[in-house]
């Protein structure tokens, strides 16, 4: 009986939860039992990120048991744009012990873009563990374009799917709202924003062209709002490998959004619009919004073109199964 053990057992709505109990489904589909707990007897280890728990990773190694590390990307907007003291502090003790178990715990390392990959290459040196590229993959039977939705027929329905747009993450929703603006001039528009958003951020939206804050919500209805939508708007500057891009893709939903970090990589070249950021997104400095505004209209005058694209990418690169398998081959071969 295979065995793998993950760990950390991560929870709620967050990107490493939405992976961790995505790879398990596939995982118990092919009988592979789970374990989270380090003591026990298992094949393979998958460390989501990082763990502060490392006697437990050095014991493991002990045992011959191979460590497999996935990474993200690199805490950094504290550095351009400040957060609080408890959140720096947070990022840089997080970017810290991601490279040491990188360093020194890892026997593979697995990527989730080609982007993450050479951004930890290019500001900690390449690792001396074989490496791999695996983008996240996403239930095409639950995220897709047919079901239940609510897409308005008076107005175009530009959605935002982030964890966070509070506090110093909440440029990309001043991005996306300064988008919609320039867009209402030809298509009318409303945004609405999924995501948790700090008490500041909501006066300051007041003002705005019509918004939406949901908040929070249950991973659940993400299809739903998915499909009820024109266009996905990625909020995230410099986003690594956003499960919500690949989520949208999946219900059929168009992908817009400046072109840094992973984004490109993910869309591809006609299932959405990815636009020059027309500044340096490193120091988020402001992007070009009327670039990005005059090549989001077409996915809008062509949404069925455009939305057949979005399931087609999908269902070519971002399958679980694909995910899963991938992942199977560096945690178990050669075992």
């Amino acid at each position: 009986m295979t065995r793998i053990c993950i760990t950390p057992f991560v929870q709620g709505t967050g990107g490493m939860a939405s992976f961790r109990l995505k790879f398990e489904q596939g995982l118990k589909a092919r009988n592979i039992h789970v374990t989270h707990d380090l003591d026990d007897k298992f094949d393979a280890l998958l460390v989501i990120a990082g763990t502060r728990f490392l006697p437990d990773l050095n014991r493991v190694r002990r045992r011959g048991i191979r460590v497999v590390q996935r990474l993200d990307g690199i805490n950094w907007v504290h550095r351009v744009k400040w957060s609080g003291l408890k959140y720096t502090v947070r990022a840089e003790y997080g970017n810290f012990m991601l490279s040491l178990i990188r360093s020194h715990f890892a026997d593979r390392v697995i990527y989730q873009s080609q982007f993450i990959r050479k951004w930890w290459e290019d500001w900690y040196g390449v690792a001396d563990a074989p490496a791999s590229v695996i983008i996240n993959g996403v239930d095409l039977q639950t995220y897709t374009p047919e079901g239940e939705s609510e897409r308005p027929t008076d107005k175009y329905r530009m959605l935002l799917l982030e964890g966070s747009l509070a506090r110093g993450l909440n440029s990309g929703l001043f991005h996306a709202v300064s988008v919609a603006e320039k867009m209402s001039a030809k298509h009318p528009m409303e945004v609405v924003a999924a995501g948790a958003v700090d008490d500041a951020t909501r006066r300051k939206m007041q003002s705005k062209t019509p918004v939406k804050l949901l908040g929070t919500v249950p991973r659940e209805d993400i299809p739903k709002l998915a499909r009820s939508s024109h266009l996905m708007y990625c909020a995230e500057v410099n986003p690594p490998c956003p499960n919500s891009v690949i989520e949208a893709l999946a219900c059929g939903l168009p992908v817009i959004g400046f072109d840094t970090g992973s984004l490109k990589e993910l869309v591809g070249e006609d299932a959405g619009r990815v636009a020059p950021y027309g500044a340096n997104p490193w120091r988020l400095e402001t992007p070009n919004a009327d670039a990005l505004a005059a090549s989001a209209g077409e996915a809008l005058e062509k949404q069925s073109q455009f939305r057949a694209a979005a399931r087609r990418r999908a269902e070519s690169e971002f399958g679980l199964d694909k995910m899963v398998e991938s992942y199977l081959k560096v945690l178990l071969d050669d075992r």
